[in-house]
């Protein structure tokens, strides 16, 4: 048997072991101290536990709008799939506006599963007089890497809710996530967001010195909020009680969305299934260690989203399981 460590705050180490696997497959995914590339680092572990001829390696950083890319040119095998990003490369627009190739490459990618890109935590020290995001007028907080899709979703979702417009009633630092957070440790910033599967990594660290409070809008009600959720994003709750110095006494509504991972779409189909096997039957074996796992569905993971065709070999296994009729 092979594994592959992971450490949250640190880089991947690459799967090792006495038998050298028939099948190597290259994953690249985000920051590695993120929920998502976490949650992509551990299938891949539970395939390398399980499988003895294939074998994933991961390396962890970029951005997730370049590996989708490289997947498509060939460079690439497995990469975090977003349905937006998806859509905009099949369409050849907005990041891809510039990549002639970006459409019709398109056409190699696949999906393999989707799953929560984790609710979006909007946190303040819980002494802080931020008490909504309604409160935000004249603060300066992180909302992710600038112009990434993470700081637009924040940004969407403050202006959708209370109108407040990121660069002019408050401040959105421009700084990398390791530098954002950092920030928010040394009381640089007023408001840390992430979005993430609870327990995240980040707010583990943080309470262990100080109390956080998670806040949301006043309402998320209208037409702003309608049109900012569109088709592939939808309100979800933070709940109460997931950190010891977590002080909300009740859930507080968020955001939400899908993402994925996405493969080749001209890999082999019988490896694709024996991956997709290998995961979902020994899923189990993570929901202790890592009890974020318990979010991970097999009917969430098949479903339609920006048209992204499944890979022929993860829909076999769907089909088997009954998961796809």
């Amino acid at each position: 048997m092979r594994s592959l460590t992971f450490a949250a705050t640190a880089a991947f180490a690459l799967a090792t072991g006495p038998v050298l696997a028939e099948t190597t497959l290259k994953m690249a995914t985000i920051e590695p101290s993120l929920g998502q590339a976490i949650t992509m680092a551990t299938f891949a572990n539970v395939v390398n536990d399980h499988l003895e001829d294939i074998e994933i390696e991961v390396a962890g950083g970029g951005a997730a709008t370049v590996h989708q890319l490289e997947a498509a040119r060939g460079n690439l095998d497995m990469f975090m799939a977003s349905p937006t990003i998806y859509n905009f490369m099949a369409k050849g627009t907005a990041m891809y506006g510039n990549e002639p190739d970006a459409a019709e490459a398109a056409r190699n990618v696949a999906l393999l599963m989707w799953f929560p890109y984790g609710q979006y935590h909007y946190a303040v020290r819980a002494g802080s007089d931020i008490r909504t995001l309604d409160d935000l007028e004249g603060t300066t907080v992180f909302l992710g890497p600038a112009g990434g899709g993470a700081f637009n979703a924040a940004k969407g979702w403050i202006e959708a809710t209370t109108g407040l417009v990121a660069g002019e009633d408050y401040e959105a630092i421009t700084a990398n996530w390791a530098t954002g957070f950092q920030s928010f440790l040394d009381g640089k910033i007023d408001m840390y967001v992430n979005g993430c599967l609870d327990p995240c990594q980040q707010f583990i660290q943080f309470t262990e010195t100080e109390d956080v409070r998670f806040i949301g809008p006043e309402a998320w009600e209208g037409e702003a909020v309608t049109k900012f959720l569109g088709n592939f994003r939808y309100l979800a709750e933070v709940p109460a009680g997931q950190y010891k110095g977590q002080v909300n006494e009740g859930p507080v509504m968020s955001n939400d969305t899908a993402v994925g991972i996405g493969v080749r779409a001209d890999l082999d189909e019988e490896t694709i299934y024996q991956v997709t096997r290998a995961f979902w039957e020994n899923i189990g074996s993570i929901s202790t260690d890592a009890p974020w796992a318990r979010a991970l569905d097999i009917d969430y993971a098949v479903q339609s989203l920006a048209d992204m065709p499944l890979h022929p070999g993860a829909e076999r296994y769907y089909r088997e399981v009954g998961a796809l009729k």
